[in-house]
């Protein structure tokens, strides 16, 4: 036993020095994550104002966590230091920023409109994210294109639903204190990022119409809507996202 802590007590530094010898070496190496963890920190923050009721606080949260996971592969591409401890990384961020988080939200949400023990079968959609997460790491098809929704678009989905029940409370009351609405959404949500859908990505091979049209379309579409219609339009843009992913798939075979 003895034996064991000292080599604990050993190791222990060396870990602390060689990390500090890598960010001191190649600074930007380190960047990409950086800016991962800064996701992961922002995740943990917004699952504390989610349960303090302060639910656009968490919204916020949500949507940097989104424009950081965005940034930190871009960074990581650009100065060309991607490493498997980077996507691991990543993956654990997502967990906390897109499974955790909108979990937490939709937890309190409901707290408001259904009595115990409902409001806890919100945290079931950070188990399938955490099982979508998992096999998102070791599928190699899912490089370019998505099998199954992905975990951000599942938040922000879940980040317009505070908007949405402020504007529509009252059209929306006998579902929101239903507890079969609640469940149902779940199921749905839960299914979508295990499902066997194939949807397509956001890398772009080139800029061609051919090969990009549907991203263009849905880019477009996206914009018009999110003028129009604020942070309600995300539910619009995601069932647009849904149908010309069909439509894409169809194409192919």
């Amino acid at each position: 036993m003895g034996h064991q802590l000292l080599w604990a007590k050993k190791k222990e530094p060396i870990l602390f020095v060689q990390l500090y010898r890598m960010v001191k070496e190649s600074p930007l190496r380190f960047l990409p994550n950086l800016i991962t963890l800064t996701n992961l920190l922002c995740g943990c923050l917004g699952v504390v104002w989610a349960l303090n009721l302060q639910i656009q606080l968490a919204v916020y949260m949500i949507w940097i966590c989104a424009v950081l996971d965005l940034l930190d592969g871009l960074v990581a591409r650009s100065l060309g230091v991607s490493s498997d401890i980077g996507k691991q990384l990543d993956s654990l961020a997502d967990l906390i920023s897109f499974g955790l988080l909108p979990s937490t939200i939709l937890y309190s949400l409901s707290s408001a409109y259904l009595p115990d023990p409902w409001p806890y079968f919100s945290f079931a959609l950070t188990l399938f994210s955490a099982l979508r997460l998992a096999r998102f790491n070791i599928d190699s098809e899912q490089s370019i294109n998505f099998i199954g929704l992905p975990t951000p678009a599942i938040a922000l989905f879940i980040s317009s639903f505070p908007a949405l029940i402020y504007q529509n409370s009252e059209k929306l009351r006998l579902g929101l204190e239903n507890p079969t609405f609640w469940l149902l959404m779940l199921a749905i949500l839960c299914y979508l990022l295990v499902s066997k859908i194939r949807l397509f990505g956001f890398k772009f091979k080139n800029l061609g119409w051919t090969d990009n049209k549907y991203r263009y379309i849905l880019i477009l579409i996206s914009l018009i809507t999110g003028l129009a219609m604020g942070i309600t339009a995300i539910p619009v843009i995601m069932l647009l996202y849904l149908v010309l992913s069909f439509m894409w798939q169809y194409q192919r075979r």
